[in-house]
């Protein structure tokens, strides 16, 4: 059994963040039905009326894939869906065949032409379970593009600190403050302060801003992304609420930020002050409480 706080097993401190893939659609309401009934268990749907109310929704938060129907799309205007495929490479458009005709032949081609890259074909059952594996494991999320880096530098370390960096990651666009971070980790913040100033570590407050400024670097790499856009996926009150987080921290602009610290900059930058300096005290480190923090 694993190590627990506070009667939870640490192994279950993640669940939360184990979600469905999000999936943003536009669909007819003929096809709708049996949509829902295939994404069950697979993926999360946002329905929406048109290509513009997905594109608003893949700017406000964070979605795994774009689905559109064939069907839907005839005679529909599909002028922003060059801007979606081309400023949101991440998110992967699907085109969804519900029956098959000349009409829908010719909406393909404009698809295609626009960027759409993947078709699947649901007039047969082996269809729906095919679009089950399309959308049910979509392009990893961002927290991927952190995580592993992050964890190879860590290297050897107990598994309740992989646990902390792990959820550090998946937690961080939508977590704020240290106290809502230990909440998700079923531990008292007081004392997972306590743990990390006595290991002579930064704060959890410190890992915690210094992880969203990563976040903030991966979406700044989207064009079609403002730093407003950025401001309010990450949860800041304003973009001005932002812009005083950043300059805090960095003592810079968030322009100077998008211009000065692209991802990879910015993930070589955590790790050379978040992680290697500390490397010795985190191989011996518990900040869940599996058997106390002894470093050496």
């Amino acid at each position: 059994m694993g190590p627990s706080t506070a009667g939870v097993p640490v192994s279950d401190a993640l669940q939360t963040a184990q979600s469905a893939p999000v999936i943003a659609a536009v669909v007819s309401p003929e096809e709708r039905p049996r949509l829902d009934a295939a994404s069950g268990g697979w993926f999360s749907l946002l329905h929406r009326e048109s290509l513009p109310d997905v594109v608003r929704v893949v700017r406000e938060r964070a979605v795994d894939a774009v689905l559109l129907s064939v069907r839907q799309c005839r005679g529909a205007p599909l002028d922003q869906l060059n801007h979606l495929t081309r400023d949101f490479p991440e998110v992967p458009t699907v085109a969804l065949v519900s029956q098959a005709d000349a009409s829908g032949s010719e909406v393909l081609l404009q698809l295609g032409a626009s960027g759409v890259r993947q078709v699947v074909d649901v007039s047969t059952p082996a269809g729906w379970q095919r679009l089950r594996q399309v959308l049910g494991q979509p392009a990893s999320r961002d927290s991927a593009r952190l995580q592993a880096p992050i964890l190879a530098a860590l290297g050897e370390v107990p598994p309740d600190t992989r646990l902390f960096f792990e959820a550090l990651v998946q937690f961080s666009p939508e977590v704020v403050t240290a106290r809502d971070l230990a909440d998700r980790l079923h531990v008292r913040c007081t004392t997972l302060m306590s743990r990390f100033s006595r290991a002579g570590l930064p704060s959890p407050k410190s890992y915690l801003a210094a992880v969203r400024l990563l976040h903030a670097s991966l979406l700044f790499e989207r064009r079609g992304l403002t730093v407003a856009d950025v401001a309010y996926r990450l949860e800041f009150s304003s973009p001005q609420s932002f812009a005083r987080h950043v300059r805090s921290l960095l003592g810079m602009n968030t322009s100077e930020l998008r211009r000065r610290f692209p991802f990879g900059a910015a993930l070589d930058r955590f790790v050379d002050v978040m992680i290697m300096p500390y490397g010795r005290v985190l191989r011996s480190f518990h900040p869940l409480g599996a058997g106390g923090s002894r470093p050496k």
